[in-house]
């Protein structure tokens, strides 16, 4: 199933590359292998989103709320992810090298 934000397609495998979805409300979404390498997700709610195999190589996640994601073999090289929320988010596998924020 697929919606639209801000403009954007949002479904599987989705070229979201550079995409501006800050605030976004991406709760639940499906975007297992999406392309979202330089896209901004300041403050966006991607609480209980499937981002399993997406490439968020150099995303800005500053203060977004991943509760509960689901980023098994994510790849979150350069990623910013300083302020955001993780409780309950699966990384098993993910690519957290050179990603800033992350504590732990």
């Amino acid at each position: 199933m697929s919606s639209t934000v801000n403009g954007y397609q949002i479904e599987p495998g989705a070229d979201l590359t550079g995409a501006d979805l800050s605030g976004a409300d991406l709760s639940g979404a499906d975007l297992s292998g999406a392309l979202l390498n330089n896209a901004d997700l300041t403050y966006a709610n991607l609480s209980g989103a499937n981002l399993s195999g997406a490439d968020l190589s150099g995303v800005d996640l500053t203060l977004a709320n991943l509760n509960g994601a689901e980023l098994t073999d994510a790849n979150l090289s350069n990623a910013n992810l300083t302020g955001a929320k993780l409780t309950a988010a699966n990384l098993s596998g993910a690519n957290l090298y050179n990603a800033i924020g992350v504590e732990g």
